[in-house]
């Protein structure tokens, strides 16, 4: 009874999977292949279980496998059974790594559109082509996107919304090895103390004894 329930074990679908496979335009049965090593503890590429599994021919499940191989999706590696029978055992680690590299591009991509919307709505216009460009440089040479943004606030704050003159403030701080908008905070702050304590020091400065010594 209980290898019959483990053989009519229904597969189970998270909605993160079925969303991270619409991403990679999987066909239908590539889809359902990586469904079933998914949920197949033991990994094991056994074509006549796999069609009768999934009710679908095994020329279409061959195809459907070679093509998860070619795009560096699966993995397959011999190994040996307990019995030492070589058996290929499938691996879905290479299908993990490519959703986290494409998560953090769409990621950086929705971060970089997040960026060009500020400085359109800062700026009160739509980006040139120019500033649009140089913006992109900003981001992939040497400035992070907080550091960008720390500079747009400061431009907006002196009223000078203009590329020119964000790229100058980017330029004077990447020569100081500011790096993120805490080492900008922190020297303005900084600064503002040391300002605060020499006005201190003039004003309790004894200017009455400082005559009488003269």
């Amino acid at each position: 009874m209980k290898s019959k329930m483990s053989n009519n074990k229904k597969f189970v679908v998270e909605a993160n999977f079925i969303e991270n496979a619409v991403r990679l335009n999987l066909s239908l049965s590539e889809f359902l292949l990586l469904l079933y090593f998914e949920n197949d503890d033991e990994g094991v590429f056994d074509l006549e279980k796999i069609s009768h599994k999934l009710k679908v021919d095994k020329n279409i499940i061959m195809e459907a496998f070679n093509n998860l191989i070619s795009k560096k999706l699966i993995d397959l590696k011999n190994e040996k059974d307990l019995t030492g029978k070589i058996i290929d055992k499938v691996s879905l680690n290479s299908f993990y790594e490519k959703l986290k590299e494409k998560q953090k591009k769409e990621e950086k991509d929705k971060l970089q559109e997040d960026i060009f919307s500020k400085f359109e709505r800062e700026f009160g216009r739509p980006l040139s082509g120019t500033e649009f460009e140089i913006i992109k440089a900003w981001i992939s040479k040497m400035y992070s996107e907080e550091l960008i943004l720390k500079a747009l606030e400061e431009a907006v704050y002196n009223g000078a919304t203009s590329i020119r003159y964000i790229d100058t403030i980017l330029y004077e701080w990447h020569k100081k090895g500011f790096k993120t908008k805490e080492d900008v905070e922190n020297y303005f702050q900084n600064r503002y103390e040391n300002k605060k304590l020499e006005e201190t020091n003039i004003l309790e400065y004894n200017w009455l004894e400082d005559n009488e010594d003269k």
